[in-house]
């Protein structure tokens, strides 16, 4: 069973960054990973993803500002933010599962515990 720890999280100002990190108990490069985020009172959504072949999918509103990479040999995620805003704040977490195709869509198996990103404006 896969463990995923999410750290990184923090308080920052509007226009700052943040680098999230989600340590995996085993090599999951195979997998199709990916990182979410629910804010308080609205649904989770899909923010990044990477697949096994290294494509990457980014939700519309994070394109061009967030960037999701993996370093194998650390079996550790990566969500690079920049050019946070304050919706961005929101508890973010990681997830894995072996079906490649999932990307943005909720259904991962295997979740980490969250890390809250608060952005203030």
């Amino acid at each position: 069973q896969a463990r995923l720890v999410a750290s990184g999280g923090g308080s920052v100002q509007a226009g700052g960054s943040l680098r999230l990190s989600c340590a995996a108990s085993a090599d999951y490069s195979s997998w199709c990973l990916g990182w979410f985020r629910q804010a308080p009172g609205k649904e989770r959504e899909g923010v990044a993803s990477i697949d096994s072949d290294g494509k990457t999918t980014y939700a519309d509103s994070v394109k061009g500002r967030f960037t999701i990479s993996q370093d194998n040999a650390k079996n550790t995620l990566y969500l690079q933010m920049d050019s946070l805003q304050p919706e961005d704040t929101a508890m973010y977490y990681c997830a894995a599962d072996p079906r490649w195709f999932l990307r943005l869509r909720g259904e991962y198996n295997y979740w980490g515990q969250g890390t809250q990103v608060t952005v203030s404006s």
